[in-house]
């Protein structure tokens, strides 16, 4: 039986193209096994699909200054070390890494034992963690068209974001139900990413009793981000995170708010969802979900709303115009071409897998 290990991690972004691989890989007779942080949201996502998991000691590089900067490099190492003695236990015929820091370890080792690794940049240019990587790679898969010229033409293959099969088999009724909501008033589903985004949560809240006046609302807001005061209030309800029902909870939603991370931005695609992308800003971040939101904007697959244009009057104004031409975004979508990730990044690893068994 040919082995594969997986690995990425971080947020819950650099797991579910993971997740959207295994019923593929199992079907093709595939041993999965899955490396990741110890603690990371990745290690619960995963053994929840019942996918024997390793942890490994993970730490950040980060190009400003930080105390950690000297701490987090023995880390490295010490993942390195473990990353090592993992895959000379399991002996696995491929690596698919999805990127974030804990995979860089698991991704050098791979290549001191000569195993083929294929990566999946979902960015439009690639993350430090990935440009580490890239080097090590056979084969390097991405979401956009703008990033192949980031990257070794050949390595670099146009595949899209994998998306589980299972979230575009949501029922709307069975959201209805499960979140205590009526399917007389149109639903505004908030999502701020699997950690959480305290603007975007605290920006919703402020213009609550308004929004529920046209709208009801289920709020996804991350760990640690309820807001008990608001228990209780009709037409709101609130989750820290959200897994398995989350296709329902799309299914139920006219129109959603979220994050530009690209796989997120990739599923309201796929769903052909209304949506508006509020990236995070520049100043937070490498500013990657910025030209993902401009990207889909000028598809027409989206409104973007810019953190620093972001008051309660504009917010609420734009999710009552966005849900009023909910229509021309919906077309819009429907008129894409998505590529079959899933179909052609499983035939990428086939092949790699192939010829790591022919030079044994």
């Amino acid at each position: 039986m040919k082995t594969i290990i997986l690995t990425g991690g971080g947020t819950a972004g650099h797991v579910t193209p993971n997740l959207a691989l295994i019923p593929s890989l199992k079907a093709a007779g595939y041993e999965i096994r899955y490396i990741g942080s110890y603690q990371g949201i990745e290690r619960k996502l995963i053994e929840s699909a019942g996918i024997p998991y390793d942890g490994i000691s993970s730490g950040k590089l980060r190009r400003y200054f930080d105390l950690k900067n000297f701490t987090d490099p023995l880390r490295v190492l010490k993942g390195y070390g473990e990353a090592l003695k993992l895959l000379k236990k399991y002996k696995p015929d491929v690596i698919f890494s999805k990127g974030g820091f804990v995979a860089v370890p698991v991704v050098f080792a791979a290549k001191h034992y000569h195993i083929p690794v294929i990566i999946h940049e979902s960015d439009m240019t690639p993350g430090l963690a990935n440009k580490l990587c890239i080097p090590s790679a056979k084969k390097v898969c991405c979401n956009f068209p703008e990033t192949l010229k980031y990257l070794p033409a050949d390595k670099a293959v146009l595949t899209g974001s994998p998306i589980r099969e299972d979230l575009l088999t949501g029922d709307r009724l069975a959201g209805l139900q499960y979140t205590h909501l009526s399917a007389s008033k149109p639903v505004l589903l908030v999502i701020g990413g699997s950690l959480g985004s305290v603007k975007v949560n605290t920006a919703i809240r402020k213009i609550l009793p308004r929004l529920l006046e046209s709208f009801q609302v289920i709020h996804v807001c991350g760990k640690g981000n309820l807001d008990d005061t608001l228990i209780g209030t009709p037409g709101y309800v609130q989750y820290e995170y959200v897994d398995k029902p989350l296709k329902h909870l799309f299914a139920a939603a006219d129109l959603v708010v979220s994050r530009a991370g690209a796989n997120s931005i990739c599923e309201l695609l796929a769903l052909r969802k209304p949506n508006i992308l509020i990236p995070l800003s520049a100043a937070a971040s490498r500013g990657d979900q910025i030209l993902n939101a401009r990207s889909f904007a000028e598809q027409g697959f989206s409104a973007v709303l810019e953190e620093e244009q972001m008051t309660d009057r504009v917010l609420l104004d734009l999710i009552h115009s966005t849900y009023d031409g909910r229509r021309k975004y919906i077309e819009a979508m429907e008129n894409s071409h998505l590529n079959n990730a899933v179909e052609t990044i499983m035939n990428l690893i086939n092949s790699c897998a192939a010829g790591q068994e022919s030079a044994e």
